[in-house]
């Protein structure tokens, strides 16, 4: 019998720190709680104390997220003691936007094409086609209702509202010339298409760019598989090192975290953390209302048996919840639909194809997100604007699910893509980690449903014994 992953992973002293964390963070909260001109040195040195005891359960973790969580209220703190010192911490932050605006035209790319032309090479082989075509549309289906179902709620919820950042250049202002040019569908048509490549990288027109991955994916597919090897090793290599890049680059997010945070308290005040709040809990009631009225449907719809299924897909789901990372729940995903009865030829098409093209999680938090920052900045979208930055997401968002905080990059492309703001940004950053946990189980949970809809799909749903080796985790 299998043993469960949290019994797996569980360290005796694990009790230890999580009554340090909790101990910490309800010593900094009743600290900020009891702060008041007549008991500052009290209050702040309840905080520090808590900072020290979190700093000490995150040297114990050898991991970024506890880093990231201690920056942020680290930031929190700075801007409310030192204020003016933390209005001149802005520049690290800009330093980490430069680092991974750097990084989203070749990872964008990169990604698009070695989804599309990777998971084609088989293409010779009919029932290989058939599954590539179901899957893919089953993937725009349930990725278009995610996207649609981010964007209701942040307009129903509307946690960004009352932020009240301070503009940077590259604010509201830079947003008219958007707004006029998304006036003629014409204009906003012949956006798309590329007349330079080099020079839409340059300008950061992202969406260009997936164009051109896109026309260049479909280009290569038709080459000759001697000549086309070579070109698909090169792409996949650069999207490998370009993922590594921004593991790279994210050892400095608790900097620029840090930096952000400390900056927009001391701008605009506490009350930030309260819209973080209603952002956080509408992304979790966005995804839960994902799985009630699109996969849940969708399960009923291919008579695939629910309960079942759930515990199947328990134990991958708890991995991609503790790591934040979907590739770490990959293998597990896939012999848990083996041994639920998908054959292992789908289960090997379809789980890997969907982390190139079913990532329902990050689309619906990308939406979200990209909305969020949108009123953070009190910029006015249009339905017209959203359902076009729509239609970017459903491009932009393939192929990002393995790397945590990887989202990051496409949002600050569709950011851009749109001339809005970035300070809304690292606020959300502030948070990732979070929200992570529930876009990467969405994401998981997702991908496994699809291998058994469209094995019920093929009619091989149950129809052969899995191998002796999976046999056992049914």
């Amino acid at each position: 019998m299998a043993v469960p992953y949290l019994q797996r992973i569980r360290h005796p002293e694990s009790s230890t720190q999580t009554s340090v964390v909790g101990a910490s963070l309800l010593l900094w909260g009743l600290g900020l709680w009891l702060r008041t001109p007549a008991h500052v040195a009290g209050t702040l040195g309840l905080r520090c104390l808590a900072l020290a005891l979190l700093a000490g359960w995150a040297l114990r973790r050898r991991s970024l997220t506890p880093w990231i969580f201690w920056s942020m209220l680290a930031g929190v703190e700075y801007g409310l003691d030192l204020p003016h010192a933390a209005l001149a911490s802005r520049v690290f932050s800009d330093i980490f936007l430069r680092l991974i605006k750097c990084i989203v035209a070749p990872l964008i790319f990169g990604t698009l094409v070695t989804g599309i032309a990777g998971h084609t090479q088989a293409g010779q082989n009919s029932s290989v086609g058939r599954l590539g075509w179901k899957s893919l549309v089953y993937f725009e289906v349930l990725t278009t209702a995610a996207l649609a179902i981010g964007l209701v709620a942040i307009n129903l919820s509307r946690a960004g509202v009352g932020v009240a950042l301070q503009q940077s250049g590259s604010g509201a202002s830079s947003l008219a010339p958007a707004s006029a040019e998304m006036g003629s569908w014409q204009a906003f048509l012949l956006r798309v298409f590329p007349d330079n490549i080099a020079k839409a990288v340059a300008d950061g027109q992202i969406l260009e760019v997936a164009v051109f991955a896109l026309l260049f994916a479909l280009a290569l597919r038709n080459v000759p598989l001697a000549r086309r090897l070579p070109m698909l090793a090169l792409v996949e290599s650069l999207t490998e090192t370009m993922f590594a890049f921004t593991n790279l680059v994210m050892y400095f997010a608790p900097i620029g975290v840090g930096a952000a945070l400390a900056y927009t308290v001391a701008s605009a005040g506490m009350g930030v953390m309260a819209h973080l709040a209603r952002l956080l809990a509408t992304l979790y009631a966005a995804l839960f209302t994902f799985g009630l009225l699109a996969m849940l449907p969708a399960a009923l719809i291919a008579r695939v048996p629910v309960r079942g299924f759930l515990r199947a897909v328990a134990e991958p789901a708890t991995i991609a919840f503790a790591t934040s990372t979907s590739e770490a729940a990959l293998p597990r995903a896939m012999e848990a639909m083996e041994a639920f009865g998908v054959p292992r030829y789908v289960t090997s098409f379809v789980i890997p194809a969907g982390y190139s093209f079913n990532l329902a999680g990050s689309a619906l938090y990308l939406a979200l997100a990209s909305v969020f920052v949108a009123q953070a900045a009190g910029v006015h979208m249009s339905l017209r604007e959203q359902v076009s930055m729509l239609l970017v997401l459903m491009l932009t968002s393939k192929g990002v699910a393995g790397v945590p905080r990887a989202v990051l990059v496409v949002l600050l492309a569709t950011a851009g893509a749109f001339h809005l703001p970035e300070a809304p940004i690292f606020l959300i950053l502030g948070i990732d980690a979070l929200m992570d946990m529930g876009r990467t189980v969405v994401n998981v949970t997702g991908n496994c449903l699809a291998a058994a809809v469209i094995a019920r799909w093929e009619g091989v749903f149950r129809t052969e014994a899995p191998a002796p080796e999976v046999a056992e985790l049914a």
